[in-house]
């Protein structure tokens, strides 16, 4: 697979666009979001796995443009929930649930629950426009915290205490964040395979 010069952002989530461009500042690559195109493509997130549904929207957006496309799915695993939320993270409250609801959700749920380990779980997605795909993960340890703390990030940032830290994800200025985030290891890996091939 050549290392692509224009490669599309397969996501409406301006965060994720954030993080995706401050993380892959350092490449020759001119990025195309997803919300700059015509009529972008509403992909229906239902594969089994984050690998399945990150690889469903990278190939979705390859169709539609022709150019390669990235495309990522992430998943917040709780030890407690065996797993969960899992590929089901930005729906946990109900198919039209808002951030808001998710995160109320998971603190009810985790109410008086003493085992509060927890990992964010990032699978990118990289296909060309033959259609051949490559896959990245990157994993984030932390804990669950019992109230929201912080204004910052996305989704569940504000309960999301990274391993040997003592500010949340959203309590963090955005670069301390991408320094240790579960979609900086994912993107690591994604940048040693454009630059080395491998």
């Amino acid at each position: 697979m050549p290392s692509p010069s224009r490669l599309v952002l397969g996501t409406r989530n301006s965060g994720k666009v954030d993080e995706l461009r401050a993380l892959l500042a350092d490449l020759s690559l001119e990025l195309v979001p997803a919300d700059t195109l015509d009529d972008p493509p509403n992909v229906d997130e239902d594969a089994e796995t984050l690998v399945g549904n990150a690889k469903k929207k990278a190939e979705t957006f390859v169709a539609r443009t022709g150019l390669p496309a990235l495309a990522d799915d992430t998943g917040l695993e709780v030890a407690a929930l065996d797993g969960g939320p899992g590929v089901h993270t930005a729906r946990f409250a109900g198919p039209d649930c808002t951030p808001e609801d998710n995160k109320k959700k998971l603190l009810e749920v985790l109410d008086g629950v003493d085992d509060r380990r927890a990992r964010f779980r990032t699978v990118v997605a990289l296909v060309d426009r033959s259609g051949t795909a490559r896959t990245f993960e990157g994993i984030c340890e932390g804990t669950i915290t019992p109230e929201s703390r912080g204004e910052g990030g996305f989704g569940y940032d504000p309960l999301f205490l990274p391993e040997g830290y003592d500010q949340t994800f959203a309590e963090m200025p955005p670069e301390a964040k991408n320094e240790i985030s579960h979609r900086r290891r994912a993107l690591d890996a994604l940048r040693q395979f454009l630059t080395n091939g491998e």
